[in-house]
Formats: C-alpha cells, structure tokens, sequence
C-alpha cells in the first residue's frame, strides 16, 4: 500500500506540471476546442484529486475571464480612446504568476509604436491596480499586421517576433542577418527561426538571399515586392522547433524542486 501510494503521488504531481504546460499553451493561444469541455475536465480532476491539486489551473481560467473584463475596461478607457493611434486595437491577457508556467524572459528591443503601445496599457492598468508590477513576455505575444503589397492589400498573423522583424521593413528594404539581430535583439536560435518562417516557409514575406532553407549569418533579407496570395487574411505559422530534452524534462525538473521544497519544509518543521 505504501508502495502504491507514493507511485500515485508521484504521477499526480509530474501529471499536473505537464498538463499545465500543456493547458496554458491552449489558453494564450486560443486554441481550446471547448472552454466548457476543459472545465469538465479539471472538475472532475478536483473531485478525483482534491482542490489544492487544482488550484492553480482554476486560477489560469480566473486569470483568462478577467483578462476579458480587464481589456474591455481598458478599451472604454481614456488612455486607450486618446492615446491608441486610429485602427489600433490591443487585447492584453494579465496572467498571475504563480499559476501560470514560468515563461523565462527574452529581452527584445521593440519599434517605438509597440513600446508606446505597452506604455499606455500600462499606465491604465497601474491606475487601476496600484501597487501592481507587470512584466511583458513578448514571446508569447501575436499580432495582426495590415500590409500594402503591391499586388494588393492583406492581413497577416504572426507572431510577437515575426512583427519585430517585418516592421523593420517599413523604414528599409534590405538587411542582413546581423543588422536584424542588432536591431531587435532577438535570441539567435529564436531570430534564425523567426526569418525562416518570412522567408523559407509558405507564404514568404520576405526573400532570402541566397536562397535556401537554413539562415546563415551572412544571409540577407529583402521585403517580398512580388508576394500575392489568394486569402485576404494569412496565417503566417512560425516554424517550431521539436522541444528539446531540456524542454520536456523542465515539468519534471520543477516537480523534484517542489518535493525538496516540501521535504525540506517538513525536516524544519519536526
């Protein structure tokens, strides 16, 4: 029986982290099939597993309905109807940290519209939650790009990165790998898949020269003149990589760190 008990123990826990991951990449990206058949799910996860097991992934829902109050507030807000450039519109989900993932920052230098953007969200939310602090993960952002192509207009969703990149596009026409790697300070391994997505994949925003489907560092970039494409509105996938070992075993990692926490809790306390 003991045996069984600390097995069960074991799989509730790295269960938990894994489905977390899993369950905030849905959420952020709206990609739930059914909002309803997830509650379902995490109901019958408390009754099986006990409140505290499910805490944190009620408090991820929480968290995504009052995002949803949170920005309609901000929408009829003074800040948003004086300082929001005409045909801007911004949703901002507002995630507490300690249901959520732990998304390690990436550093990005933004164009001066998206950091003013920011900057009047910001001020809004401060006003309204004093003593609050926020902190921006712009890797988990996405943006809808009106872009006038020669060939006609159209409307392409990336993501936070991919925007970075092509808005350096409006104040040029050609850059190398390096002038975009300085300009935006996009980690390498993220920026060279971020360039293969406009470059490389199916709709390719941006022309690469030479050609080719790896990004090297002497590679240059140039805005696609010649680009067309039949949909008005163009889902512009980013080319993942496979996740690492590293990135399968951070739940797990995570989990052993909070079971020494407990340990250690419990030695101090007897």
């Amino acid at each position: 029986k003991c045996w069984y008990y600390s097995d069960l123990y074991r799989a509730k826990d790295v269960f938990e982290a894994f489905y977390k991951k899993d369950l905030a990449k849905r959420l952020l990206m709206g990609k739930s099939a059914s909002i309803d058949a997830e509650k379902s799910i995490i109901s019958k996860l408390k009754t099986e597993c006990g409140s505290q097991f499910t805490n944190k992934l009620e408090g991820m829902f929480k968290d995504i309905e009052l995002s949803k109050e949170i920005n309609y507030s901000f929408k009829q807000s003074s800040q948003a109807r004086t300082k929001l450039p005409s045909g801007i519109e911004m949703s901002v989900l507002v995630l507490t940290t300690g249901y959520w993932p732990t998304y390690p920052p990436m550093d990005v230098k933004l164009p001066h519209e998206l950091n003013v953007y920011q900057d009047i969200f910001k001020e809004f939310y401060l006003s309204k939650y004093s003593g609050r602090r926020l902190m921006w993960q712009n890797s988990l952002g996405h943006c809808v790009l009106k872009v006038d192509f020669p060939k006609g207009k159209k409307e392409l969703a990336v993501s936070f990165f991919q925007t970075v990149v092509l808005m350096l596009f409006n104040d040029t026409q050609k850059l190398s790998f390096q002038d975009i790697k300085d300009s935006t300070s996009i980690d390498d391994k993220e920026l060279r898949r971020t360039l293969q997505s406009l470059a490389c994949g199916k709709f390719r925003v941006l022309q690469k020269y030479p050609k080719g489907r790896e990004v090297d560092d002497d590679d240059s970039f140039v805005f696609n003149e010649e680009f067309s494409a039949p949909l008005y509105r163009i889902n512009v996938n980013a080319i993942h990589m496979n996740e690492t070992v590293e990135e399968n075993t951070s739940p797990t990692e995570t989990v052993f760190q909070d079971r020494q926490s407990q340990v250690d809790a419990a030695i101090v306390s007897n």
